[in-house]
C-alpha cells in the first residue's frame, strides 16, 4: 500500500525525474537495475533517494537487484518516445486474445450479460493494446532508420547494409503483413470481420447496455481502422523506401572505397573517363580577338564644319495660288510647275514638286485628264518624276 499522497509521488518524479530516466535507460539496456548501477547513479547525481523510490513502488526488488515498476517504465518510455521495438512475434499475440474473446462473444451472446459485458470489455483492451503497440513500434523504426540513414554513430557502410537488411526482414515486412488487411490471417483481417459483427449488434440488440457496449467497440474500431492504416502507409511510403536508398547508397559507396583501394588491378569503366567538351565553337576566341582588335588601331579622322549658309527653300502657299488662279484654265498643270520653278535660283528639287502638288486640293479647281496615256517627265535634283498630263479649269469654265 502507498501511504505518500498521489501529487506527492508526481511531483517525486518531476523532481528527480534526471534520476529516474537513468534507470529507465539503465533498464532498458540490461534489462534490469543492479544494485551496483543503482548506487552509481544515485552517486552521480547526489542524492539518497534510494528509500522513497521503494517506498512510493517506482522501484521493486528483484533478489538484490531491482527494476522500475511497469507503469513508470511505461510512463517514461511514452513521455521519450523511446519505445522498445517490439517483434512480429510479440505483436501476434494479440491474434490470439482477440480471436478467442471474439469467438467466445459470438458463442455467449444470448448467455449471460455480465460475462458478455466483461467480454467486450477485454476485446476493446487488447484492440487498445495492439494499436497502441503498432504506433510505437513504428515510432522506434523511424527513428531506427532516420538515425541509420544520418549515420550519426559514424558506422561502417557495409554494418549500414546489415542494419537496413536487418529491419526489414525481422519488423518492416512481418510489420506490413499484420497491418495488410486484404491477408486473411492478417490481425488487420480480423479487427475488420470484429467490426462488421459490432455493427450489427449495435442495431439489433434489445439490451441498451450491451448495445451501447457494441457502440463503443463498433467506433473504437473505426478509429483503430484509420490508425492502422496510417501506420501501414507509414511503413510502405517512407521505411522501405528510406531504407532501399539507404541500402542502395552504401552499396555504391562500398564499392567505391574497394575500387580505390585497388584501383591498378581494375580498369576504370569507360563513365569515370575524363572528356571535356565545350558548349560554344572553339574558334570563337579567334572570332572575338580579331573583331576587338580592329578598333585598337583607328585612323584619326577630321571633321570639317560646312560654313556656306544656304538659304532654305519655304512654299508661299499664298503666291503660288494666286498664280496658278491667274493662269487658269491650266492644259498642263505639271508643265506649269516647272516653269514656275525654274524662275527660282535653286534646282527644282522633289520637295518643291510635291509642295506644289498640294495646290490640286483646293475646292475651287475642277481637275480633269488630258488622255488616259499623258504623261510628261519632270527631271529633279535626285529623280525622275513620270507624272500624268492634268486640266484644270475654274469653277466648270474653261
Amino acid at each position: 500500500m502507498i501511504k505518500a499522497e498521489p501529487k506527492t509521488i508526481l511531483y517525486f518524479i518531476w523532481n528527480y525525474f534526471d534520476i529516474v530516466r537513468d534507470l529507465f535507460d539503465t533498464q532498458s539496456k540490461e534489462g534490469i537495475i543492479r544494485k551496483e548501477l543503482l548506487e552509481i547513479i544515485l552517486e552521480k547525481n547526489k542524492k539518497d533517494i534510494k528509500s522513497q523510490l521503494i517506498e512510493y513502488k517506482i522501484l521493486r526488488n528483484i533478489n538484490d537487484d531491482f527494476e522500475l515498476r511497469d507503469v513508470y517504465y511505461k510512463l517514461v518510455e511514452f513521455i521519450l518516445l523511446e519505445f522498445r521495438p517490439l517483434l512480429p512475434e510479440e505483436i501476434e499475440k494479440f491474434k490470439t486474445s482477440i480471436s478467442e474473446l471474439f469467438r467466445k462473444i459470438k458463442e455467449g451472446i444470448n448467455e449471460d450479460k455480465t460475462i458478455l459485458l466483461e467480454r467486450i470489455r477485454a476485446l476493446s483492451s487488447q484492440i487498445k493494446e495492439f494499436t497502441d503497440s503498432v504506433e510505437k513500434n513504428s515510432i522506434r523504426l523511424l527513428n531506427e532508420t532516420r538515425e541509420l540513414k544520418s549515420n550519426v554513430n559514424q558506422i561502417d557502410y557495409r554494418e549500414k547494409i546489415q542494419k537496413a537488411s536487418f529491419w526489414i526482414q525481422y519488423y518492416i515486412n512481418p510489420l506490413n503483413a499484420i497491418l495488410d488487411v486484404n491477408h486473411s490471417e492478417s490481425i488487420s483481417n480480423k479487427l475488420l470481420d470484429v467490426s462488421e459483427f459490432a455493427n450489427q449488434k449495435r442495431l439489433s440488440i434489445a439490451d441498451e447496455a450491451i448495445r451501447n457496449s457494441f457502440e463503443q467497440l463498433y467506433s473504437q474500431l473505426v478509429q483503430s481502422g484509420d490508425d492502422l492504416l496510417r501506420q501501414s502507409k507509414l511503413l510502405t511510403n517512407e521505411l522501405l523506401p528510406l531504407i532501399e536508398r539507404i541500402k542502395t547508397e552504401s552499396l555504391i559507396l562500398t564499392g567505391w572505397i574497394e575500387f580505390l583501394r585497388s584501383y591498378n588491378k581494375v580498369s576504370p569503366p569507360n563513365l569515370l573517363k575524363a572528356r571535356k567538351d565545350s558548349p560554344y565553337s572553339t574558334r570563337t576566341y579567334l572570332n572575338t580577338k580579331e573583331y576587338f582588335e580592329q578598333f585598337i588601331a583607328q585612323v584619326e579622322a577630321v571633321i570639317e564644319p560646312d560654313d556656306e549658309n544656304q538659304e532654305r527653300w519655304v512654299f508661299n502657299r499664298t503666291l503660288f495660288r494666286q498664280r496658278l488662279s491667274d493662269s487658269l484654265p491650266v492644259e498642263n498643270f505639271f508643265d506649269w510647275c516647272t516653269s514656275q520653278l525654274k524662275t527660282d535660283k535653286d534646282e527644282i528639287s522633289n520637295e518643291k514638286v510635291f509642295a506644289l502638288t498640294s495646290l490640286l486640293f483646293d475646292e475651287d479647281l475642277e481637275i480633269d485628264t488630258a488622255s488616259e496615256d499623258s504623261t510628261m517627265l519632270i527631271i529633279t535634283k535626285t529623280s525622275k518624276l513620270t507624272v500624268p498630263k492634268l486640266i484644270l479649269k475654274k469653277n466648270g469654265v474653261s
